[in-house]
């Protein structure tokens, strides 16, 4: 049984509750009143992440944010347990029943957490209103696929030989076009809340790189039900991410989809860096549904 999620000790704090699912437990947290907005979080973000959007959208909804399974406070009966989209999806579906059992949902997913709300969509299509993807690096989908399984392949291989912060830096080289080390973007400081998750983002890096990277960019979108489905999916990507892989990734999805990407502030973590910004567009993005 799951308890009901508890007001937080703050007057103006969500509600915070804990999930039991399939080999975990998931915190999750609860904001605003309205149809249901499940907030997905991707990387090693958990609902931390989207502290700085999460009030705004709680006017015109119930904002629920989560730590998927293995992330912050979201405890996994087994550290080690391969990661599967399927299941985190699995996750997110068991929290919109919870809090959404009569009424479709509307899902904003980013990066990993991109994917498992493409595959929510594909799996429980009856249960969504609709869905904004930011940036799933599904490289599946490209033509040359098997270079980005070679990639992932390398910064396991770098994990295990050694270490977490030579595979990491394996990793974000490969995020990029040209190879090299991804720039901050210009004039952006980071806010003070985020700079606040830097600990907890460093603890579960070591999850992130060696469960959630090798699961999650090994999985391939069912294109042919996604593109049935194309009219309650909006796919996003970066202003500022277009040199990046999972840029090309959504990119090349959206063309197979017979649709244009819709563009949001920042880049690949422009939830971060521009959150006023990024809000109000995921808000239009939602207001513009048909």
């Amino acid at each position: 049984m799951a308890p009901g999620p508890r007001r937080g000790l703050l007057r103006t704090g969500p509600a915070i509750g804990g999930l039991r699912v399939n080999g975990a437990t998931l915190h999750y947290e609860v904001r605003g009143r309205g149809p249901l907005l499940l907030l997905i979080p991707g990387g090693t973000g958990g609902a931390a992440s989207f502290d700085g959007i999460a009030d705004g959208l709680a006017a015109a909804y119930t904002v629920a944010t989560y730590d998927p399974r293995g992330m912050s406070r979201s405890t996994p009966e087994d550290p080690g347990a391969e990661q599967r989209v399927a299941e985190h999806a699995d996750d997110a579906f068991r929290i919109l029943r919870l809090l959404s059992p009569d009424r479709p949902a509307r899902v904003f997913g980013v990066s990993s957490g991109a994917i498992a709300a493409l595959h929510l969509l594909t799996t429980r299509p009856h249960h969504l209103e609709r869905v904004v993807a930011h940036e799933p690096p599904v490289v599946e989908v490209l033509p040359d696929a098997a270079e980005h399984r070679a990639f992932v392949a390398r910064v396991q291989a770098t994990l295990h030989a050694q270490g977490l912060l030579p595979a990491m830096a394996v990793f974000a080289a490969g995020l990029r076009k040209d190879g090299g080390t991804a720039e901050p973007e210009a004039g952006v400081g980071l806010p003070p809340r985020a700079a606040a998750r830097a600990e907890r983002t460093m603890a579960d890096l070591p999850y992130f790189a060696g469960r959630i990277v090798p699961g999650f960019m090994s999985y391939t979108p069912d294109v042919h039900r996604l593109e049935a489905l194309s009219d309650r999916l909006v796919l996003a990507c970066g202003r500022d991410s277009r040199d990046e892989l999972p840029y090309r990734a959504t990119a090349f999805l959206a063309e197979r989809l017979g649709t244009e990407p819709q563009h949001f502030p920042g880049g690949h973590t422009g939830l971060t860096t521009h959150p006023a910004e990024f809000g109000e567009v995921l808000r239009e993005a939602f207001r513009a549904e048909t």
